[in-house]
């Protein structure tokens, strides 16, 4: 993946998916870029939330793939927010 997409993939999870994941009481965490994989970690409200899977492929994904793709994402959540995220 390119600067050019991650920065896009940024721009959607700060301006458009972090405020809707925030309204529910959660918080979203970039962790990394891995080839095509984006690691992205939900906390707060979402930290084993049965529904954070739902969010993830319904939401999270689908606004992703509008910038690239191709790309996959590697979806975890727990109130400890890993190092670097």
């Amino acid at each position: 993946m390119d600067e050019r997409t991650k920065e896009q993939i940024e721009r959607i999870c700060r301006e458009v998916v972090g405020p809707l994941v925030k309204t529910d009481g959660g918080e979203l965490h970039i962790v990394r870029f891995e080839g095509d994989d984006v690691h992205i970690h939900l906390s707060g409200a979402c930290a084993g939330c049965p529904g954070a899977s739902l969010t993830g492929n319904g939401i999270i994904l689908a606004a992703l793939r509008s910038a690239a793709p191709k790309v996959r994402l590697i979806l975890t959540t727990g109130v400890r927010v890993p190092p670097h995220a």
